[in-house]
């Protein structure tokens, strides 16, 4: 393995050190559906990111509300603390497209339509706010400060 290669797989692996991941596989749920909900909690604090999805009246939220808890429980084994408020955030949340049951429904004159029975993967990643990137901690004040 070259240096270049070597070098980035360390930095993938200190990177893993301060993350906590949690996957939901084989949701039956379109991705469409999930995203949206999904797209809520992306990259707010893990409090309020569950407070967000308790509260949700969509049919995903309570999956993900499930799922972020176990991420949760993830971070606090990994690092051997409790989560305190404001300290850990949802760095990335991650709906692909899985498997799709295929059925047929009847239709007129002999016919058949194909329903496409979509399900999803779903991959949260809780990382310390000390490690959010700057550009994100910047921009937040600036647009409170130009309403």
């Amino acid at each position: 393995m070259g240096v270049r290669k070597r070098l980035a797989a360390e930095k993938r692996k200190e990177d893993l050190k301060s993350t906590a991941v949690a996957k939901l596989v084989n949701v039956p749920t379109s991705p469409r559906k999930m995203r949206v909900v999904a797209d809520l909690v992306r990259g707010k604090e893990v409090m309020q990111a569950l407070n967000i999805l308790k509260y949700n009246a969509k049919a995903p939220a309570a999956r993900l509300e499930k799922l972020l808890q176990s991420a949760i429980v993830n971070w606090e084994t990994k690092s051997g603390d409790k989560i305190d408020e404001g300290k850990v955030y949802v760095k990335s949340i991650q709906v692909d497209s899985a498997r799709m049951l295929k059925r047929l429904r009847p239709a007129p004159q002999g016919r058949g339509y194909r329903v496409r029975k979509r399900s999803n993967h779903v991959t949260i990643i809780l990382d310390n706010v000390a490690n959010r990137p700057q550009a994100a901690k910047a921009e937040a004040p600036v647009a409170e400060e130009a309403k």
